[in-house]
């Protein structure tokens, strides 16, 4: 995987990571008051692993979520 950067100030260059990041803030960051940084990193992780890539149907995958649709990729790459 290849990482890309967007122009500065362009926040419509990379619009799909833009909106995760809103969607983390709203669903996670906000409503959260963190103790220590090993408690937010392991939320984040736990937030993103399950709830963001396992129940959350996504738009631009047909409306499959990322786990769905990668298990899908994988199977049709072996066929």
């Amino acid at each position: 995987m290849i990482g890309s950067m967007s122009r500065k100030g362009n926040g419509y260059d990379n619009a799909c990571i833009e909106s995760f990041h809103s969607t983390l803030k709203k669903e996670l960051v906000y409503q959260t008051k963190f103790k220590t940084r090993k408690q937010a990193v392991s939320a984040l992780y736990a937030y993103i692993e399950f709830d963001y890539n396992r129940l959350r149907p996504h738009p631009t995958l047909g409306y499959e979520t990322a786990h769905r649709f990668e298990q899908i990729y994988k199977k049709n790459q072996v066929a």
